[in-house]
């Protein structure tokens, strides 16, 4: 069985200590070898002389190229995003602002069509709003994401689309229960796999969990918020979740590599 390697992390853009913790990722990254890789949290700086992203930090030297997807302008040249990387080529991409500007965050998703052994993969990558009372508004983004995925890839015309983010939403939410098809939104349904519950380990595979240093800042709840959903098997059985497992959840020397841990998936891409 042929599989297609994912794996979606949050960065925790650059804050300290950044270095040290992009090494960590690099190297993890390297270790893993996915096919795509759905970042989050990512910042890019345009200036006179050229353009730092942290995604060019992250791929400088390895098989991946990239592509980047303002969510927020932080400042002249200086934005907030999603970026995918990938060891194939990318044939296009577009990026789609998200519901939810009035509650003071501004949100998106990155599109992108990439040219994989396995056939053309669309991947959508996005990052939703993070405060805890904010359901609604993730709710109405959710729905955005998924006409927009019925719109760039309708089931049938690709290898089936995958969802890659951090939701910052748990698994018994309105909006990620309607993403697996176990509730509806204004009278619609969808269906995705959560490739967590295809090929995790039973447990609740925390993603944002406070035994990390960073994460335990917030005294927030432990909890899941970052996912790998696709939009499968297809008639091909392509699309089948097989094995995901938490990724990026042990420190070094005493640094963490994120706030957030990653997930790492691999998905049947065919016999």
């Amino acid at each position: 069985m042929q599989r297609l390697k994912v794996l979606s992390f949050n960065i925790w853009h650059r804050e300290a200590p950044w270095e040290a913790r992009r090494e960590l990722i690099r190297r993890g990254v390297a270790q893993l070898a996915p096919d795509l890789v759905g970042f989050q949290e990512v910042l890019s700086l345009t200036m006179a002389n050229g353009r730092q992203n942290q995604a060019d930090e992250l791929c400088h030297g390895t098989p991946y190229s990239y592509v980047f997807g303002r969510a927020q302008t932080l400042g002249p040249g200086f934005e907030f995003g999603n970026a995918l990387a990938s060891r194939h080529p990318i044939l296009e991409h577009e990026v789609f602002a998200l519901p939810g500007e009035e509650s003071g965050e501004t949100r998106s998703v990155l599109y992108a069509l990439v040219d994989s052994p396995y056939g053309e993969v669309p991947v959508f990558v996005t990052h939703l709003n993070w405060k805890l009372q904010h359901g609604s508004i993730r709710c109405q983004q959710i729905k955005r994401i998924t006409k927009i995925m019925n719109e760039r890839a309708p089931t049938g015309s690709h290898f089936p689309a995958l969802l890659l983010g951090d939701m910052n939403a748990e698994p018994d939410s309105d909006e990620m229960r309607y993403l697996r098809g176990l509730a509806t939104l204004e009278g619609e349904s969808v269906y995705l796999a959560d490739s967590w519950i295809y090929g995790g380990d039973g447990s609740p595979g925390y993603t944002f969990d406070r035994r990390n240093p960073y994460a335990a800042r917030s005294h927030e709840p432990p909890r899941r918020i970052d996912y790998v959903y696709v939009r499968g098997p297809d008639a091909y059985l392509r699309g089948e979740p097989l094995f995901t497992k938490v990724v990026f959840d042990a420190a070094e020397g005493g640094v963490w590599p994120s706030d957030h841990f990653g997930v790492y998936t691999e998905i049947s891409a065919g016999s």
